[in-house]
């Protein structure tokens, strides 16, 4: 299949010129794509990797970043990555997930007791060894992981157990190790793009969203809200990609130089939502909203289900586990 072809499918057509006509291996700027924000701490962190970058090489390579999706969604930009025609992106574990199922061991429910100790994971050699398996798997080339901290629940309904949850319409992101979690509880899954959120909220589309704590402040999910579950039931992590179909045509120099830089910020990140994430669930508590908190009891059923399909699927599950259980404090 031509390579035009692929991207059409893949990009809006609006799109299309930019990654068509730019240069690809031999691009001086490089183009990273993400699906969050202007503000979010990701996207801040692709800025800094690109003004870095740019110092380090005096000038000789920049990166024009591409935040909300303007190169489409991740699966999109997945594929955009493994043909060459996008050279970076910070995505998701869960897209990753979705074409090497190991990486969905990072979605245990309960494996991480608090987002320092999702750091110590994320962190560990364990988790690290994993991205070795992506140029050949995925097509990609894995710097180095960053994190959305933890998951909590926000509900327009009072929630005082799993139960309540049941037949509820549950916005997730899209991807299989969520999708099975809220499945044993027995929620309707609802998959929506992160721009849709609020309003579905607001108006009853969704009763309930699977959310990070950031995000639950900054975008003002609360507003509409009875409830905010204070779970902490899953760690959200992310990880930093090149294309390998880039990466084998860089010089070992600008290979050294970008993974050194790319792994700074991504840490970095995992840095910022250790130190905030406290913080960003004092202010949502100081709102008024109703905050009842969950721990691995709350949803001990659901846990359990999800370890029997998640053992199978991901090999990497017990070997993580491992890790958690030597890195808790």
């Amino acid at each position: 299949m031509q390579l035009k072809t692929l991207i059409t499918r893949a990009v809006p057509a609006a799109l299309l010129a930019l990654v068509t006509t730019t240069g690809l291996a031999s691009a001086k700027e490089f183009r990273l794509g993400l699906i969050t924000p202007p503000p979010h701490i990701w996207t801040v962190a692709a800025q800094s990797f690109g003004e870095e970058l740019e110092a380090a090489t005096d000038g000789a390579h920049t990166v024009a970043v591409f935040p909300s999706r303007q190169l489409g969604n991740e699966a999109q930009m997945m594929q955009l990555l493994q043909t060459g025609a996008l050279d970076m992106a910070f995505l998701t574990i869960a897209e990753v997930s979705n074409r090497v199922p190991d990486f969905g061991a990072f979605y245990a429910p309960y494996m991480a007791d608090d987002v320092g100790h999702a750091g110590r994971i994320l962190r560990s050699d364990e988790a690290k060894a994993m991205l070795a398996d992506l140029p050949q798997k995925a097509g990609v080339v894995g710097l180095g992981y960053g994190m959305a901290g933890l998951r909590q629940i926000v509900s327009r309904d009072p929630v005082t157990s799993a139960a309540d949850l049941a037949g509820k319409k549950l916005r997730i992101t899209p991807f299989e190790p969520i999708k099975d979690f809220y499945n044993a509880v027995g929620a309707a899954s609802t998959p929506m793009p992160l721009p849709a959120v609020y309003d579905a909220l607001a108006n009853g589309q969704v009763d309930a969203i699977d959310m990070d704590a950031e995000l639950i402040w900054k975008l003002k999910y609360y507003e509409h809200a009875d409830t905010v579950l204070i779970s902490n039931h899953m760690m959200f992590p992310m990880v930093g990609l090149v294309s390998a179909r880039v990466w084998k045509d860089l010089s070992a120099e600008d290979r050294e130089t970008i993974s050194t830089l790319m792994a700074r910020q991504l840490d970095g990140v995992i840095d910022t939502y250790i130190a905030k994430e406290a913080d960003w669930l004092l202010a949502v508590e100081g709102t008024g909203t109703n905050i009842v908190e969950a721990d691995a009891a709350f949803f001990q059923d659901a846990t359990a289900e999800w370890d029997a399909i998640w053992s199978e699927k991901a090999p990497a599950l017990s070997g993580l586990r491992k890790v958690a259980d030597e890195t808790r404090q």
